[in-house]
């Protein structure tokens, strides 16, 4: 009995899709990059600097994320 293997997304494109990772991985990379930088940037505050703002230490993550992935 013969058995018939399909792709459901129209077929194998090995190059389309490894192009579609490096993109991805990239993209993700930069993200991250702004983040740390981001985050570091504020940490660098001092504390009476981060009061003059609004932004209490405890909050960095969040602003840092809030910043790169929500905008």
């Amino acid at each position: 009995m013969a058995h018939t293997a399909t792709a459901p997304h129209g077929g194998i494109n090995l190059v389309a899709r490894l192009a579609e990772f490096i993109t991805k991985a990239k993209e993700t990379y930069a993200l991250r990059a702004e983040f740390n930088r981001t985050y570091s940037e504020l940490q660098g505050l001092s504390d009476r600097e981060l009061h003059d703002i609004g932004v209490r230490r405890c909050d960095i993550s969040d602003i840092a994320r809030d910043h790169v992935y929500c905008s």
